[in-house]
């Protein structure tokens, strides 16, 4: 007569279904980290191509390229839009602010922002200087979250699901004719 193994032993020492088990604990935190790293990765490249997209307009405008009468209205808005890696069509998040200061020490070296970590485009302009002037061109994007998992925990403008890119470019105008 062999004894009855108790229920709780028997249960330790069944090993089928561990796989599944493991894979549910681990598998949000996995799935956290993925996806984090996509939104990441996806911003950090629509960062780095505003950046450079900033970068040659200023080259334009500080060699005289680009004139005044080449980025009035939304002009420069629409070339910096062309240009820029964005899911939404139109660029409707997209702020830019390009003025023309007397000196460096005048201009702003802060970014202004609301109470909720948005721009505040209250005052920006868009009037490129004549030659051997002080210039400053900044371009901000509210970059949306894409995946909902990721929306709260990552989003720098509060309650909307977006965070806040920007790129700032400062230069004097060369002496262009």
């Amino acid at each position: 007569m062999t004894a009855q193994v108790p229920l709780i032993a028997r249960f330790r020492a069944n090993r089928r279904g561990t796989v599944a088990i493991e894979f549910a604990m681990i598998a949000l935190p996995f799935f956290l980290l993925i996806f984090a790293i996509i939104e990441v990765a996806l911003s950090f490249t629509a960062q780095e191509v505003m950046a450079n997209v900033t970068d040659d307009l200023a080259r334009q405008l500080r060699t005289g390229e680009l004139r005044a009468a080449n980025v009035t209205g939304n002009q420069l808005r629409d070339r910096i839009c062309a240009r820029l890696f964005l899911p939404e069509a139109g660029c409707p998040n997209l702020v830019v602010d390009l003025q023309t200061y007397a000196t460096f020490a005048a201009v702003p070296v802060t970014i202004p922002l609301t109470a909720g970590g948005d721009v505040n485009a209250a005052g920006f302009k868009n009037a490129p200087g004549g030659a051997s002037t002080i210039n400053q061109l900044r371009v901000f994007v509210r970059w949306p979250i894409l995946t909902n998992l990721m929306r709260d925990r990552i989003d720098s403008i509060q309650g909307t699901g977006r965070t806040l890119l920007f790129s700032t470019s400062t230069w004097k105008n060369e002496p262009f004719i």
